[in-house]
Formats: C-alpha cells, structure tokens, sequence
C-alpha cells in the first residue's frame, strides 16, 4: 500500500474510515522536532505515555529513539520530560 502525505490528504478535515493515522506520514509539516538525549533518559517513559502521535520508539519496555516520520513536532514530549532529567528538547526543524 503506497502512503499518502499531508498534501493529498481530503480537504476541511474528512476522515473517511477510522485508523487511518498509520497509513500518513504526517512529519514532515512540523517546524520544531524533538531530541532525544540518550545519555539523560530515566527511562520513565512519560513521553510515550504521552505522545499523541505515539511517535515515541519503545524497544524491550525503554525508549530508543523518535519516529520522525509521525513526529509532527508538538513538544509534548519535552514538556513532560521529568525536569531533572531533561531527555527531550525542542530545536527548530532544518529542511
């Protein structure tokens, strides 16, 4: 099955059939994208938790890496990081 991108989606916001997030790579309109700081990770997995895009990579029950294919950028992922720990930060998209 060949993926659609954001621009050949319907326009005025029609969702055809429900489940349809996994079949659009919806990252490429972001303008910020979240890093992830291996080094400072806790692994508390909030991020995931809250991810709405569940762009947050799990492997074995810890977090190794971003899906930026999905990643559309909102920086809920940082925002949530514990602050102590910092894992995630926000750096403007470069295209």
């Amino acid at each position: 099955m060949k993926l659609k991108k954001w621009q050949e989606l319907e326009i005025g916001c029609v969702i055809p059939q429900g489940g349809t997030s996994m079949e659009f790579k919806t990252g490429d309109w972001r303008s910020e994208r979240p890093i992830w700081h291996k080094d400072k990770c806790v692994q508390c997995l909030i991020c995931w938790i809250y991810c709405p895009d569940s762009a947050i990579k799990i492997e074995d029950g810890k977090v190794v890496g971003i899906d930026y294919e999905f990643c559309k950028g909102c920086g809920i992922c940082a925002y949530e990081c514990p602050p102590k720990a910092s894992a995630i930060t926000m750096e403007r998209e470069v295209k």
